[in-house]
């Protein structure tokens, strides 16, 4: 199978290689890891929008790998079907993916375990156009050379807990290999231009978006509840890559996780705030969650 190539690139973070480089470094130190690590990570959350705006949240959770573990040998990746409806998470199985850092390769074993349990099906064509797994890949590229990656996108149905459970059992069984489950998604998306306005508009309005309505998932995730993730978010509006999410926090459980633990959170007009000196009628929600 051809290598996949970047659809986001020079659009959601940089398309160059040097400037890449540097904009990874710039988000590894925008935020410091305050809260105390547990001693291993199995899974984690990370949002996806461009860099600008939610690049240091992703990077924290990287970072929080990073630290606890110096080899990773795959990290597989639950992406937000944005526009992929399919009822089956979708596995894109053989070949490799290209950033602007080179390219990294599919964990094909992996792969074909996965496909085997049933939980999901061999399909690249939706991977094509969804960019909630290719701007992560940069991040890892920079802090784990020669890890491989299984990017899967997961539709927010009932399948996206049994992918999950079902791929840490895999992960479970395999003593030889570090593999690290991530789950991609933004929060609440809260404005007139997202359709999205039930407390109406306005400074008080995106308060409740950040504070009740994305802290009710944020709630569920480090609770590891994966089933009423999916249920919140279906009737809250406050994930649009629920079924990532949820396979993330399923694979987490089924690895003997317990809970989760928050590293940071904030919005996409808080950061306007601060970087740009301006506000929006809009906002997105960001968290970055560790297992």
């Amino acid at each position: 199978m051809q290598a996949r190539k970047p659809i986001v690139a020079g659009q959601f973070y940089p398309g160059r290689h040097d400037s890449c480089v540097d904009e990874i470094n710039e988000c590894l130190e925008e935020r410091t890891l305050s809260e105390s690590l547990p001693e291993t990570i199995v899974a984690g959350i990370v949002p996806h929008a461009g860099w600008t705006f939610s690049g240091s949240l992703a990077a924290l959770v990287f970072s929080a790998v990073k630290q606890r573990h110096e080899k990773i040998h795959t990290f597989v990746i639950f992406g937000a079907a944005h526009g992929y409806f399919g009822q089956s998470p979708a596995v894109y199985e053989t070949g490799g993916w290209i950033t602007p850092l080179g390219e990294v390769a599919i964990d094909e074993e992996l792969a074909g375990a996965v496909l085997s349990s049933g939980t999901a099906v061999s399909d690249s064509a939706p991977h094509r156009a969804e960019h909630s797994i290719e701007v992560q890949l940069p991040f890892i590229q920079y802090l784990f050379a020669g890890a491989k990656i299984l990017p899967i996108l997961v539709p927010p149905g009932g399948q996206a807990v049994a992918l999950g459970t079902s791929v840490g059992g895999i992960i479970s069984a395999d003593e030889h290999k570090k593999i690290v489950c991530i789950g991609s998604t933004d929060l609440t998306h809260y404005g007139p231009r997202y359709g999205f306005t039930p407390m109406g508009t306005g400074a008080e309005a995106l308060k409740w978006a950040d504070r009740v309505n994305d802290q009710k998932f944020i709630d569920l995730a480090l609770k590891l509840e994966p089933q009423s993730l999916l249920t919140s978010a279906a009737e809250n509006c406050n994930a649009c890559g629920a079924g990532a999410a949820a396979a993330a926090v399923a694979a987490a459980k089924k690895l003997g996780k317990t809970e989760g633990l928050l590293l940071a959170h904030t919005n996409s007009n808080e950061v306007m705030r601060r970087r740009m000196g301006t506000t929006s009628a809009e906002s997105v929600g960001y968290a970055a969650i560790i297992f």
